[in-house]
């Protein structure tokens, strides 16, 4: 296609992407795709080395080009993961469990779907050439060929529970990273994902209550239910970025990315931000995970969120083969605690019978 030089154009393409992935618009109704600002936490910036000035409104307001190349890499890559987890969920829409799950799945996508459209439309209006070349680029991409920018978005997302394993942890991921985006000095930003993180509370709600109504049901093993628990957490715990990183600093230094409790946080350890935010994530992870275990029944196995060392793509545990509780495995014993801890083809064969009946999940009141 010609390259974009307007919005409008961005439009069309936006809507050619929806007939490549095979996405009948007819589904999302009478949904208005549109641009969203919220509120500012504060009319100045926040925090690092331009604090207490107001906030940029624009590009050419940002006094250098290294931290206006670091606020559009930050925007590529939130827009990046929405259109991605749509590519991922959309064939699940002809196997919902419930009208209320199709219903609510449908949503889900739709609102994922706007928030690529507003991080798009920053790229479009705001970063000129560049930014217009980096939104039709993520129209391009595509997380079923593996291209999409983060590992945790070309997974594929096979069944019902795997979407309820996505929505309650990679979903919250997006909670974190949208809550810490929401202090940036770009104000046009700051308000972009204020008003996405109202939206994102549903994709969390969908993913808890699923996980709940499956629990309660007892008609899924937990053996099977734990797996996916270690497939999603695994990858969420990549998303929050490389240990000791030096991109994150940048961003806290030149306030384009705060902490996830920036107000309360009080001193800074610009050397462990991504591991500060990960460790509050998995803190919260395991209160949802405790919550669900009021459900297990006596004498059944209880979940829990596998080691933070387990399965890492990238950080300092990338490729290391520790055991899902953390033990130092040999690589040969590794590569069997993989096949026996992760979801395999026999899982899915064993869903699969178990979602031929419809009592798997309870039915939402």
């Amino acid at each position: 296609m010609a390259r974009i030089s307007t919005f409008d154009d961005w439009v069309d393409y936006f809507r050619q992407w929806q007939k490549d992935i095979g996405y009948d618009h007819e589904l999302l109704g009478d949904y208005k795709f549109e641009t969203k600002l919220g509120e500012l936490h504060s009319p100045e910036i926040e925090f690092g080395d331009f604090t207490g000035q107001r906030k940029w409104e624009r590009p050419g307001q940002i006094p250098n080009q290294s931290i206006r190349d670091a606020l559009l890499n930050l925007i590529v890559y939130q827009g990046d993961t929405e259109f991605a987890s749509v590519e991922q969920q959309k064939n699940l829409l002809d196997h919902a469990p419930t009208d209320y799950d199709r219903q609510s799945l449908i949503r889900v996508n739709s609102e994922e779907m706007r928030h690529g459209w507003q991080m798009c439309y920053l790229l479009v209006t705001h970063f000129g050439d560049s930014g217009k070349l980096e939104a039709q680029k993520m129209l391009e991409r595509r997380a079923f060929q593996g291209d999409r920018l983060l590992g945790s978005f070309n997974a594929p997302v096979n069944n019902w529970l795997d979407f309820f394993t996505y929505t309650q942890f990679v979903d919250r991921d997006g909670k974190f990273q949208l809550t810490m985006l929401s202090h940036s000095a770009f104000a046009p930003l700051a308000q972009s994902v204020t008003a996405m993180l109202k939206e994102e509370f549903f994709h969390m709600f969908t993913g808890n209550t699923g996980l709940t109504r499956i629990v309660r049901a007892n008609k899924i093993p937990l053996p099977i239910i734990q797996k996916y628990f270690n497939k999603w957490l695994s990858t969420a715990y990549d998303l929050f970025g490389t240990d000791h990183s030096s991109s994150a600093q940048w961003a806290y230094v030149w306030g384009l990315k705060g902490r996830y409790n920036e107000h309360e946080a009080g001193s800074v350890d610009k050397q462990k931000l991504n591991e500060e935010s990960r460790n509050h994530y998995m803190a919260e992870s395991r209160r949802l995970i405790d919550a669900l275990n009021q459900f297990v029944p006596e004498g059944q196995p209880k979940l829990y969120a596998p080691d933070l060392r387990f399965n890492r793509s990238i950080g300092d545990f990338a490729s290391k083969t520790y055991s899902v509780t953390g033990e130092l495995l040999s690589e040969e014993k590794y590569r069997e605690h993989i096949v026996d801890t992760l979801p395999g083809p026999e899982d899915e064969r064993q869903l699969a019978d178990i979602f031929k009946e419809k009592d798997w999940v309870l039915q939402m009141n």
